[in-house]
């Protein structure tokens, strides 16, 4: 039997801020900078769709553990609902299926409309998401004319309010939505239609948070672009945040060396004063008392902490990444 194939590219760690250009999927995105980082491993947390811009949170190699916790998260997303037209995407990327002009409507209607939407909901996600029916993203069975059942989700929507209105023959409403993992903004500009009767969809998409991210703090991919050159990926390191970035809103345990490295065989630790941080069942991020991160574990009744997802040590680190929170094309 042959040695393992060594993956190709850089072993580094990190996440990256993408402003996501529109008119791209977020997988094209993410194969882009994984491209200009030389990187071995990445991944995304969490879709855009293609006509959508904003903040999308990339993690290479070990911060890809942690995505879970962005695909979480909570996000919030600026948008503008055209009224009067529906669509079969819920977007303006669709084709049209009703075609119906709402002069009458006002900013009042459409206020009392979203305020029906606010709180746990129920949405039955569009046939054009990038949820899997028996292995097939529905997207794909859409686009070849099948349509499937889908089940209704909660999901939560937190806040939901107007930032400028234009009247006329297809009203326009620039909406602002704090909502939970899960929600479709398509979706709920079609249901706001539906209820006022005349129809909606998205004409405009913008992820501006996504956890603790904000959209001041991304790097558009014409930046990485122009900054790597024709030089060599390392000039891009600086972009990566650390990974413990990705869960930093957990309570955090320091921990001596010796405990740390029975954490890394697999086996929990007696840290009483964990029980002081967080509750039983919670999770906690774990560091040395060097300062060094080591992952995530969680708490036991007995107040021993136990391994959940931890940093593969490495002889060599490629890259150190710095906080750089304000690099903003």
């Amino acid at each position: 039997m042959g040695k393992p194939r060594k993956p190709r590219g850089r072993q580094l760690d990190g996440i990256l801020l993408l402003d996501k250009p529109g008119g791209m999927t977020s997988n094209a995105a993410l194969q882009r900078a994984k491209w200009l980082f030389a990187a071995a491993k990445a991944g995304h947390t969490g879709s855009l769709d293609p006509m959508a811009t904003g903040v999308l949170p990339l993690c290479f190699g070990e911060a890809t553990k942690f995505s879970q916790y962005l695909l979480d998260a909570d996000k919030t997303y600026r948008c503008t609902m055209r009224f009067g037209i529906t669509t079969n995407t819920g977007d303006a990327d669709g084709e049209v299926l009703v075609n119906k002009p709402a002069p009458a409507l006002t900013r009042d209607a459409v206020e009392s409309a979203l305020v029906r939407f606010v709180g746990e909901i129920e949405q039955v996600p569009s046939m054009f998401s990038a949820i899997k029916h028996q292995g097939q993203p529905l997207y794909k069975l859409a686009r070849e004319g099948i349509e499937v059942e889908r089940a209704a989700r909660k999901v939560t929507v937190y806040r939901l309010v107007i930032t400028d209105f234009r009247g006329g023959e297809y009203p326009e409403a620039d909406v602002e939505a704090h909502v939970s993992k899960g929600t479709y903004i398509r979706t709920l500009a079609e249901d706001v239609g539906a209820l006022l009767e005349c129809g909606a969809h998205i004409s405009r998409l913008h992820r501006c948070q996504a956890g603790p991210f904000h959209e001041d703090s991304c790097i558009s991919l014409e930046r990485l672009e122009a900054e790597r050159g024709e030089g060599r990926a390392e000039l891009l390191d600086h972009f990566l945040l650390p990974v413990e970035k990705a869960i930093d809103h957990l309570p955090t345990v320091t921990v001596p060396e010796a405990s740390g490295f029975y954490l890394r065989q697999g086996q929990p630790v007696l840290e009483v004063k964990a029980l002081h941080a967080a509750a039983v069942g919670d999770m906690v991020r774990v560091v040395l008392e060097s300062g060094e991160f080591l992952g995530v574990a969680e708490i036991q009744p007995d107040g021993r902490i136990a391994p959940r997802k931890l940093l593969q040590q490495r002889s060599q680190q490629s890259v150190t990444p710095t906080v750089n929170m304000h690099g903003r094309a």
